[in-house]
């Protein structure tokens, strides 16, 4: 049964903790600000798809900096503390860094963070630091020059990402977290070596199981390189020893490394699916909000924003969709089964990774 804990205080403080049809809380918030990205990542956005004839959403139909801020506000009255900019790539948004004074100034916001692949994010750390972002997660699937050209549909720059990186870390923006999808045949070979360059750095490696997320990868398990094969490698050359969640609804598995190096993690959706603790919305550029990362389908939010909707009713939407929510994709997902993957999901670059 869905459950409202405190229910006085929905329309109050946002102490009420928002519980699903499976009792689950609602805690995070994820913003996509455009679906456009300067990297064509062929498990995201292949090149052959998304060209110069591809069309994009207009500007009159992506949520306006206003638009967002009214939804998050809205769900920090509900319970949301936790606020993710993503995309496609945020950083391709000139005005991010006022989005994000807004969203800083929100009552109820614990954390702040942006997913970038970072190639733009130099020149712009200092500001969206001081605007208030706390920590940035970038997307970095390889060290290796020629597996990074290939991961980034040959649109990527290295440099400029590690120099992203480093103006990051001048800016305060950390620990950084850098994700990393690993592809069987691909990248894995590359995974120790990136390690490598970021033990004893504050920051955190986590490695991500390949995903069948959006329509456009042609997933097949076989591609998946499975979190327990990695972690043995990994122990082989550096010992790790297993550490407790930071807060409920994390979703990588924490390890350090028994020399004090510092931590990586782990995400397992398709081996170890962690559906029971999510706590995550999405909304898109277009002002869908989703309740999974698989989502076949989610709530329009544009329409009744732009039809003059209140904040009661637009919080009574959201209270509706999550006291409903009852997804548990990976949980049910069968790898083995290859029809299981044919129903039409919606493309990550619409709603963020």
């Amino acid at each position: 049964m869905a459950i409202i804990q405190n229910s006085e205080d929905l329309a109050g403080s946002g102490a009420a903790s928002l519980r699903d049809a499976l009792g689950r809380p609602l805690h995070d918030l994820r913003i996509s600000l455009l679906d456009r990205c300067n990297f064509r990542c062929p498990y995201c956005m292949p090149e052959s798809e998304f060209n110069e004839d591809y069309r994009f959403l207009t500007r009159a139909k992506r949520l306006t900096h206003e638009e967002i801020l009214r939804v998050a506000s809205v769900a920090t009255g509900l319970g949301v503390s936790k606020l993710r900019v993503t995309g496609g790539e945020p950083l391709l948004d000139k005005h991010l860094p006022s989005l994000i004074a807004g969203l800083a100034a929100l009552s109820g916001v614990d954390d702040l963070a942006m997913t970038t692949n970072g190639m733009l994010l130099a020149p712009v750390a200092a500001r969206l630091a001081d605007a208030g972002l706390m920590r940035v997660t970038v997307s970095l699937d390889s060290l290796d020059p020629d597996v990074f050209a290939r991961m980034s549909g040959g649109r990527g720059d290295l440099g400029r990402v590690l120099e992203g990186i480093e103006a990051a870390e001048n800016a305060g923006l950390t620990p950084i977290k850098f994700n990393v999808v690993v592809q069987r045949g691909v990248n894995e070979h590359t995974v120790l070596d990136l390690l490598e360059r970021f033990r004893g750095s504050g920051h955190i490696v986590r490695l991500i199981e390949f995903m069948d997320v959006g329509n456009r990868n042609g997933w097949r398990m076989e591609q998946v390189v499975p979190s327990r094969e990695l972690l043995q490698a990994i122990s082989a050359r550096w010992p790790l020893e297993a550490v407790g969640k930071n807060y409920p609804g994390e979703v990588a598995r924490r390890y350090r490394y028994q020399d004090g190096a510092g931590e990586i993690g782990f995400i397992s959706s398709v081996t170890e699916p962690f559906c029971g603790s999510c706590s995550r919305a999405r909304l898109s550029a277009d002002g869908v909000l989703y309740t999974c990362l698989f989502a076949t389908h989610g709530t329009d939010l544009r329409e009744p924003l732009r039809n003059g909707a209140g904040d009661d009713e637009l919080g009574d939407i959201l209270r509706r969709v999550w006291l409903q929510r009852a997804d548990r994709y990976s949980e049910l997902r069968r790898p083995d089964v290859a029809a299981a993957h044919t129903v039409s999901k919606v493309e990550m670059y619409r709603m963020g990774g």
